[in-house]
């Protein structure tokens, strides 16, 4: 029996036991051996492959995904000016293919992914090599034709099995190994959402028989899972809808309550493309600091960093010599009480602060 057939055997016996006190360690178990073996289809190949990864470059990057002929080159092309192949059949694009966006000094890559489609988790169209490239990105754009929302189900449900989390945040589970003493849970919130006997069928399936576990949150044990696996990765989304102009008003507050909040885009008039652009900036959490010299002079083109940089890795960004040779930094801006404040490496920026660097 190879993976695939483990995996959907597990998938079946999860599917027809019903959940009750008796059954709940038992399910534990199994949702775990079913996260394992997810864990063992993908690690044997790299993410990516021939024309499929990408280097990184810029400040920043974003993966446009979804289904073949959904609109991904279009989009690519609405944002950079790139040149990706457009056409209405179905896997025009058969490569990543890339293009840079310029928006408020911040240099942004975005992908135009190849398709992929239902199944991708198990490796049809490639698509675990495709989603292995999502993995990598900062911000993922989830395309979806607004004749076919079922697309935005799959699409989530394929990054999930391939262990993207999107809009999600790391669950705040605590796991203490210790020497004696079996399986020990403590819930610091209202809400338990997982019973101790899940929990125990989980660690035990990862070889864990001692240990404390501290649920910050109301706990499930798929959050439990992905504390234990440590290898998922938590990337913000947004939902992005093609063929906008072919949409009623009425129309599109019926696809909003089926699959949420979302940008509408026209490739046909341009519509939602810079509320996209400024969407893209805003998630990305970028951050725009001015240079000034010795002079007063303030530079006219900002550092672009990630929210929560501090004064060190400015320095860094112009040369690691900055930061060794560092004496002390001027701030001008809403980082600072008052205007040319002095400050160390530690201090932490705010969008659109001037900063002079004093050297030794």
């Amino acid at each position: 029996m190879n993976i695939l057939e483990k995996i959907k055997a597990i998938e079946e016996e999860i599917a027809r036991t019903q959940k009750n006190k008796a059954t709940e360690h038992h399910l534990g178990l199994l949702k775990a051996k079913l996260a394992k073996l997810r864990r063992a289809m993908l690690a044997p190949k790299k993410s990516g492959g021939a024309g499929y990864d990408i280097k990184k470059t810029g400040d920043a990057t974003v993966s446009i995904v979804g289904f073949p002929s959904v609109g991904k080159s279009t989009l690519l092309n609405a944002l950079t000016g790139a040149k990706s192949k457009t056409g209405a059949y179905d896997f025009t694009t058969l490569s990543t293919i890339p293009g840079g966006l310029i928006y408020k000094g911040a240099e942004i890559q975005v992908l135009d992914l190849p398709g992929i489609i239902q199944g991708a988790k198990d490796g049809k169209g490639r698509g675990r090599e495709v989603i292995g490239v999502a993995r990598k990105s900062d911000l993922l754009l989830i395309l979806i034709d607004p004749f076919a929302l079922w697309q935005h189900k799959i699409i989530l449900e394929e990054l999930h099995a391939c262990g993207i989390r999107v809009n999600e945040s790391p669950p705040n589970i605590v796991i203490e190994k210790k020497s004696t003493g079996g399986i020990t849970a403590v819930w610091t919130c209202r809400q338990k959402g997982v019973s101790i006997n899940e929990a125990q069928g989980v660690l035990q399936e990862y070889g864990i028989h001692n240990a404390n576990i501290i649920f910050h949150e109301p706990g499930s044990v798929e959050k439990l899972i992905d504390a234990l696996e440590k290898n998922r990765a938590y990337i913000p989304a947004i939902t992005v809808l093609t063929k906008a102009d072919l949409v009623s008003a009425r129309g599109r507050e019926e696809i909003k309550k089926q699959i949420g909040e979302y940008i509408p885009v026209s490739a046909l008039n341009g519509e939602g493309v810079e509320e996209l652009k400024e969407k893209i900036f805003n998630i990305t959490e970028f951050i725009r600091i001015y240079t000034k010299d010795d002079f007063g002079k303030v530079a006219d083109k900002p550092l672009v960093l990630k929210k929560g940089a501090k004064v060190e890795d400015v320095c860094r960004r112009i040369h690691t010599s900055w930061a060794e040779n560092f004496r002390y930094a001027l701030v001008w801006g809403k980082s600072v009480r008052f205007p040319g404040q002095r400050v160390g490496l530690e201090h932490t920026l705010e969008d659109g602060d001037v900063l002079r660097i004093v050297a030794k």
